[in-house]
């Protein structure tokens, strides 16, 4: 069932996702050769329990089988696609995480991630990193009321296997509100005018996972981690917005990350 949020109920969600921002934000100021993704999570854990919020990603239940998420974010190294354990790793020049960061606060969820660089990183990665980032734009340009989730992942698709990146199958952006995973899913591949029609109140997330290489991937033994199958590297952004009638509505943002990084917004 897809959840339509009044007005009062996507200003909390906006306050729960600029939190998000804000972590994404006082973590950038920290990534550095030499850093673990471990003590990324700490300070991602203080900090969004200080603001009076509880990490939503901390003991979220997996597959059978395998252990509750450890951690208050998902840190993705280089091949790594999404879903990284913060483990004990020294991040080296050159390399990219993605973090991946969800919070609740009074009663609903944000969501949101962003892939950032390590000491100089190569300019073909940079324009990977770059690509995925304009893609989720693109797609966020679709989700207006009256147009289908397949408008969404079309242009994503499009935009990014048009510059030689391939974009990954299995795993999918999702609806999103008191719950971290909601209907719809919102697959980054797909076909103009198919898929869940888009109503004004309903918020998603929107994440594209894009590979430099083969679209294949391959789930690790721990259960959570999904790295790319030829080890090439991965990039992921991502942006919880709420359908409206017009332009749609960013609730999270990049504006605290990138103030640290430089990196430039992308305009729509």
């Amino acid at each position: 069932m897809i959840f339509l949020k009044t007005d009062e109920e996507i200003e909390l969600m906006r306050e729960a996702n600029r939190l998000v921002g804000m972590t994404l934000g006082e973590i950038a100021k920290h990534i550095k050769p030499g850093v673990t993704p471990a003590f990324l999570n700490k300070i991602a854990e203080q900090f969004i329990r200080d603001h009076g919020a509880i990490p939503s990603f901390l003991g979220y239940k997996g597959a059978p089988g395998s252990i509750d998420f450890p951690g208050a974010i998902c840190a993705s190294v280089n091949d790594q696609v999404v879903h990284g354990l913060p483990t004990e790793y020294e991040l080296k020049d050159g390399d990219i995480i993605s973090i991946d960061c969800g919070t609740e606060l009074n009663g609903f969820c944000g969501d949101s991630a962003y892939t950032f660089c390590v000491g100089e990183v190569s300019e073909e990665v940079k324009q990977l990193l770059r690509t995925t980032k304009e893609s989720l734009y693109k797609g966020i340009e679709k989700a207006v009321a009256g147009n289908r989730v397949g408008d969404i992942s079309e242009a994503v698709q499009t935009y990014c296997e048009k510059r030689g990146y391939s974009v990954v199958r299995e795993l999918v952006g999702h609806g999103i509100g008191r719950k971290m995973h909601e209907a719809p899913e919102v697959p980054n591949y797909g076909r103009h005018g198919v898929g869940p029609l888009l109503k004004k109140g309903m918020c998603i997330a929107i994440e594209p996972m894009i590979n430099m290489g083969s679209k294949n991937v391959v789930f690790e033994r721990d259960g959570w981690t999904v790295r790319t199958k030829d080890f090439k590297p991965s990039a992921h952004f991502e942006h919880t917005i709420a359908i409206r009638d017009g332009k749609a509505d960013i609730l999270s943002t990049f504006e605290f990350a990138e103030a640290v990084t430089g990196d430039k917004p992308v305009i729509i």
